[in-house]
């Protein structure tokens, strides 16, 4: 008998560089979709978990990545609700209009991975999964929307993967869940949340 795959989630990281402080007038319409936004992808179908900075809505004060880039870190269940979530809501209308706030990435600016389901993925880690991309292009390892993998072809990465650690997050985006349910929590320090941009 063999042994199944663990579950897994797919784990996503995107950077983007700021043309402009976050109190300059044209950053504006940015940041006044940031609560909506974020509202929107916490009770989206298949979203599991964001970082944010702990005493914040959002992670956009973190900068684990420069002074002037801003980190946007999630968990969900499957890529196809991060792709909708993405593509097919209220979001797209970030995605549209990113020109006007972020300057264009010439290297790849959002990683995707898999997880195992509970895992919660630090920036250390999101950030090293980045910068596997960038070096080595897409793979089971790391990847984007148009060169996905499966979970199944990335087990061998999911197997060595150590859980959660207690005491890595101090609060949750939703509601406590029952004794038993598997909500994962949102983590505080160390990361850039989920800025939907």
């Amino acid at each position: 008998m063999t042994a199944s795959a663990p579950a897994a989630h797919l784990a996503q990281l995107n950077i983007a560089t700021l043309l402009h402080p976050f109190d300059d007038p044209r950053m504006t319409p940015f940041v006044e979709m940031l609560d909506p936004v974020n509202s929107a992808a916490d009770g989206a179908p298949g979203f599991v978990w964001r970082l944010v900075e702990e005493g914040a809505a959002d992670a956009t004060g973190l900068r684990p990545a420069g002074e002037n880039v801003i980190v946007n870190l999630s968990v969900w269940e499957t890529q196809e609700a991060l792709w909708d979530f993405t593509y097919r809501s209220g979001h797209l209308e970030v995605v549209r209009r990113r020109r006007e706030w972020f300057e264009r990435h010439v290297e790849a600016h959002l990683v995707l991975w898999w997880v195992r389901a509970g895992h919660l993925p630090t920036v250390d880690e999101a950030l090293e999964r980045l910068a596997d991309l960038r070096a080595h292009g897409p793979s089971p390892r790391a990847f984007t929307f148009t060169s996905a993998y499966t979970a199944a072809e990335a087990a061998p990465h999911l197997a060595a993967m150590r859980p959660a650690q207690p005491g890595q997050a101090t609060r949750s985006v939703r509601p406590a869940p029952a004794a038993g349910s598997a909500a994962v929590p949102v983590a505080s320090t160390g990361a850039g949340g989920q800025a939907r941009f």
